[in-house]
């Protein structure tokens, strides 16, 4: 234990928090699988992200208020618009394709933000991240099984990837200048009022009572429970260890699917397996050097990833 770092019983229960959020993350593939086969995405999103700003705004209206509400409301105004694309990309793209691919491909993110910070922020990655994306791309072809293509729901799903990438690199940015709680808030606020208007018109909102019990699941066990987890866990782990941790999130997904009968395979565990080599290749040289550094603060802007993968 470094010096003035949290006792070892605290770590412990700090990464028992991230692994418990990493294992609800995975279970949404299903859920939200399952959930969208029933009622229109956009009226199931917006639902879904209202019942978690409900349940977050008794915190964020008790939150730390050392940025104006305007500040905080331009931020989290951007970051939901890119929020918004990620889920609108992963929800669709679960029509097409089964959740445990989905999952591996959402968390291909992990590979994807070295590169946008390389564009955008002129933060060339390394060798390491170089080598995790392209460990990762081959890993990609050998679970869609399509050769050197993809297909419909992997494509939309790799849209999803990008969007989520994007969200990280903003909130990189952003995030250490507001607090977490109210941040998220704002987010889940603007993908749940955007979606309101358009899915009256979209299938509208008379959900069977399965779905509705998905929507409570997802927005408040998962966007607000496994969050508030995983911002919890990440102040004592740390940004790099947590995305790591969760690593579980794909896997706990895939262990779903199998139990619901939908089976990877041998060549799609192949590929999954591969994917999270080459996440591991990419991620472990920074935490190798990171793992002396004082825990930052939470990046996830209420997502889970890395900070968190959750759909």
């Amino acid at each position: 234990m470094t010096p003035g770092g949290p006792p070892p019983g605290g770590l412990l229960r700090a990464h028992a928090a991230v692994l418990v959020a990493a294992v609800l993350f995975g279970t949404t593939f299903v859920v939200v699988r399952d959930a969208v086969a029933e009622v229109d995405v956009v009226p199931f999103l917006a639902v879904r992200f209202l019942v978690g700003a409900a349940v977050l705004a008794p915190f964020a209206v008790a939150g730390r208020r050392a940025a104006p509400a305007e500040a905080v409301g331009r931020a989290g105004s951007v970051c939901g618009l890119v929020l918004l694309a990620g889920y609108l990309f992963q929800t669709v793209g679960l029509q097409y394709t089964t959740a445990p691919v989905s999952a591996f491909v959402t968390y291909l993110l992990v590979v994807i933000v070295p590169v946008i910070s390389a564009v955008v922020l002129r933060r060339p990655p390394g060798p390491a991240p170089l080598t995790g994306v392209v460990v990762a791309a081959f890993g990609l072809v050998l679970l869609t099984g399509e050769g050197a293509g993809i297909g419909r729901g992997e494509a939309l799903t790799l849209g999803c990837a990008v969007a989520f990438a994007v969200h990280i690199v903003l909130l990189a940015e952003l995030a250490p200048r507001f607090d977490a709680i109210r941040l998220t808030a704002v987010q889940l606020l603007v993908v749940g009022g955007l979606c309101l208007g358009p899915g009256a018109f979209l299938g509208g909102y008379a959900f069977p009572a399965e779905v509705w019990v998905a929507v409570v699941f997802t927005g408040a066990a998962v966007s607000a429970l496994a969050f508030s987890l995983q911002v919890w866990g990440q102040r004592r782990v740390g940004p790099t260890r947590t995305s790591l941790l969760l690593m579980l999130e794909p896997v706990a997904a895939a262990a779903l699917g199998h139990v619901t009968g939908e089976r990877l395979g041998a060549r799609g565990v192949a590929g999954g397996l591969v994917i999270l080599a080459g996440i591991v290749v990419a991620e472990v040289p920074l935490a190798r050097r990171r793992r002396d550094e004082t825990p930052a603060t939470d990046t996830s802007g209420g997502r889970g990833w890395p900070a968190g993968v959750e759909p």
